[in-house]
């Protein structure tokens, strides 16, 4: 061990041990004080269910696992996700074995899309999630609020926006170092007065190459940066105006590939204004217009040397522009009848340019070449009507207008080879609708619910140009999946007790299936293997389940469990791509100056496989076994504004990888892994400051 690496296990053992001796006799007036401050004195293990269907966690909060400095990683202690394994960061989030667009992600409401063929920057690679307040999960096809196409849920990446009481600033503040020579650093500012504010954020994170629990190197090196600034004006409590923008970039080695990503640049501008209580009827209108651009370059000798067949240094830079806009008004249409009707628009361009080799023929002087042209225009309404105290129905209705053209005029088959493009110059055109109807009945301690809703999907870019289809080299004409899902669920509450249910059955018909390995002819050269995009029917089903009990004032154990299992119709085979039951057990203490407890992951082996078939994230490398995992963490709050946090994830070195991990690469100086591993023993230490 580093001697920084000793001074880091004797600070995170030290805190985990005196944390037990230390919190036997807390101060009744300091817990007093502390249960009114800014922080909480907790290790985030498992997100909890808010209300039906919706999951909201803090993501300034410390959890365990340590995630890494992106918005998937922050997902994982949501049950019934998961995150695609390439390196150490830059994973793809999935939940409930959907991903890509079936699963929304909104930035502050924008839509944001990635840029590399082979999703090495989906668009929680460019989310810094401690810059943000609140990350909200809508499990399933119920709202027609957040864009076009959740099928699988729709997950918000949020800022609070308030006037300022008085003129003051406030602060939050935190840091992080942990092993594989990993440091996160936070700063959160607001000043101003009730009448104007600004705002600025940024952050930074750093990791090393980890080690797996065989103390084998996985090649996961990365650097991230963001730096965000608004300006708000708020006249009154019913008005806000604001301006806002920011960049960021970042690095990251990848173990699934022969090229990394040296270039993740993100710049964005926004305006939004909202305006409350308008009428008695108008209760509040929202606009928000925006601007994305993503420059994403991956690349095989910034963070590695080229080696064998791959010894020329090539790079590839593709880019993405959006622009789109949203505008949404809420109306009381009675005493107990709430509507919201709005539209949303964008639009996204995608070009790219590549060099077989750089030292001859540099990237950046190559002119850009654009492949894909998207437009969507939506309107929808969702309304909710009180039928009594108890009682809910809320049911909603969106139609989108899709606009797609085929700019390719010749299609890459490999990275040697190319083929005329049949649907070059092609347009598309769709018109697709989405909708749901769900009952909520308060029932004693709880509330109980039953949904149905179904999405109509138009195929991304992933699945429309970055694949082939069955006969063509092209995917162009793909049809839209159209899912029927039905949702039930209960939250309980009693006492000490609190949990959750929830349960979905789906049929999905013309399910986008991409399936690696499809020989094809290949003229004089014999065949060749592809990746196509196919439509196939299919249906799935599973839930998740949590419970807790407070034990006494102080102590609390909870559990949940994930499962998901479905079929490929079509084939008569598993669905690919889903991931194993999986089940979490936690206990924690928390008198409000010391907190500690322990996780214990335990997920299932997983034989239900399709080997070479999947999604546009990954495909099924066959079956794996089951795993446990351990975890410790503690924590202390010496002041009401300051609080520290420790922990060991795998605390016994336990060497696994995901069911749904990508495959390893050839790496020079790295040996090569069946699947990318997870990180081995993992300690770290994050201390948090709030100034009011």
């Amino acid at each position: 061990m580093t001697p920084a690496y000793h001074r880091l296990a004797l600070a995170i053992a030290t805190a985990l041990l005196a944390a037990p001796a230390l919190a036997a006799e807390p101060d009744p007036e300091q817990k007093d004080e502390d249960s009114q401050a800014t922080l909480k004195t907790l290790v985030v293990t498992a997100a909890r269910t808010s209300e039906p269907l919706t999951v909201e966690t803090d993501p300034k909060a410390p959890r365990q696992p340590l995630p890494a400095h992106d918005g998937a990683d922050y997902l994982k202690t949501i049950p019934g996700f998961n995150v695609i394994r390439k390196g150490g960061t830059d994973g793809d989030p999935v939940f409930r074995g959907m991903a890509g667009s079936r699963l929304n992600i909104l930035l502050d409401g924008e839509m944001l899309f990635g840029g590399c063929g082979a999703r090495m920057d989906p668009p929680t690679a460019y989310v810094f999630p401690e810059s943000y307040d609140r990350i909200t999960v809508i499990k399933g096809p119920q709202t027609v609020l957040n864009g076009p196409g959740n099928s699988a849920g729709a997950v918000l990446f949020e800022r609070d926006r308030r006037r300022l009481g008085e003129a003051g600033a406030q602060v939050t503040a935190s840091g992080l170092v942990g092993s594989f020579d990993r440091n996160d650093e936070m700063v959160d500012a607001v000043a101003g007065t009730p009448e104007f504010y600004l705002r600025g954020t940024g952050t930074n994170a750093h990791q090393g190459d980890y080690r797996d629990g065989d103390g084998e190197k996985v090649h996961s090196q990365y650097n991230r940066w963001s730096a965000n600034a608004a300006v708000g004006w708020t006249p009154d409590e019913n008005t806000l105006l604001e301006l806002s923008a920011g960049h960021s970039d970042g690095e990251a080695a990848y173990a699934d590939r022969g090229v990394d990503g040296s270039l993740f640049s993100r710049e964005h501008t926004s305006l939004r204004f909202e305006k409350e209580n308008l009428s008695d009827t108008w209760k509040k209108i929202e606009a928000l217009a925006y601007y994305n651009y993503v420059d994403h370059v991956m690349d095989n000798y910034s963070l590695r040397t080229p080696t064998g067949m791959m010894a020329t240094r090539m790079a590839m830079n593709p880019d993405r522009e959006t622009m789109g806009a949203r505008v949404a008004n809420t109306l009381l249409l009675g005493e107990r009848t709430e509507l919201v009707v709005g539209a949303d628009t964008q639009q996204n361009q995608h070009s790219g340019r590549m060099t077989m080799d750089q030292d001859k023929m540099r990237y950046q002087d190559m002119d850009r070449v654009d492949d894909a042209d998207f437009e969507q225009v939506g309107v929808f309404g969702e309304v909710t009507n009180y039928l009594n105290d108890g009682q809910r129905m809320i049911g909603g209705l969106r139609h989108d207008h899709w606009h797609v053209e085929d700019d390719r005029q010749m299609v890459m088959l490999n990275m040697m080879m190319s083929a005329p493009n049949p649907t070059a110059n092609e347009e598309r055109e769709e018109e697709l609708t989405s909708g749901f109807l769900r009952y909520e009945h308060e029932i004693g301690d709880g509330t109980a619910y039953a949904g149905l809703g179904r999405s109509e999907r138009f195929p991304d870019y992933w699945e429309l140009f970055a694949k082939e289809s069955a006969d063509s080299v092209s995917a162009f004409e793909a049809d839209p999946e159209k899912t029927s899902q039905l949702d039930l669920g209960y939250l309980y509450q009693q006492g000490a007790w609190t949990g959750s249910v929830s349960a979905f059955y789906n049929r999905i018909d013309d399910y986008l299936l991409v399936q690696t390995n499809v020989l094809k002819p290949a003229g004089m050269m014999g065949t060749r293997s592809t990746t196509i995009t196919r439509n196939v029917d299919a249906h799935s089903w599973g839930g998740e389940a949590e419970l807790a009990y407070a034990i006494d004032e102080n102590w609390t154990a909870d559990a949940s469990l994930a499962y998901v299992r479905g079929e490929n119709d079509t084939d008569d085979v598993a669905l690919a791509q889903l991931p194993p039951l999986e089940t979490r057990f936690g206990v924690r203490y928390d008198d409000g100056i010391w907190s500690y407890g322990a996780l214990w992951r335990v997920v299932a082996e997983q034989t239900h496989v399709s080997i070479n078939q999947g999604n546009i994230v990954g495909q099924d490398l066959g079956n794996t076994h089951g795993f446990g995992v351990f975890s410790l963490h503690a924590g202390w709050k010496p002041l009401p504004a300051l609080q520290v946090t420790a922990g060991i994830d795998n605390l016994f070195d336990k060497t696994y990888a995901e069911h749904i991990s990508r495959s390893g690469a050839m790496v020079a100086g790295f040996d090569q892994l069946e699947r990318v591993n997870e990180p081995g023993r993992t300690l770290w230490l994050k201390a948090q400051y709030a100034l009011e």
